[in-house]
């Protein structure tokens, strides 16, 4: 788990690329929301941490974007 002042590492994408394989998309879409607050919570406070969250909505976004457009 990074700390508050590291970014996001390759591990940290490949945790959440990975877990995101395994979540339903009900799952996703709470993972990418509750990341998003998490997110807006880090802004103007802790810039570092606000890319981190914001990288792993986005992670699990893309995963979810990716199961429509097959669908």
């Amino acid at each position: 788990m990074a700390t508050a002042t590291e970014h996001a590492t390759a591990e940290d994408f490949a945790r959440w690329e990975n877990k995101a394989r395994t979540m339903t998309d009900a799952e996703l879409v709470y993972a990418a929301r509750d990341a998003r607050e998490a997110e807006a919570r880090m802004r103007g406070w802790n810039p570092v941490k606000e890319g981190y969250y914001s990288d792993e909505a986005s992670t699990y976004g893309d995963e979810l974007r990716r199961r429509r457009a097959r669908a």
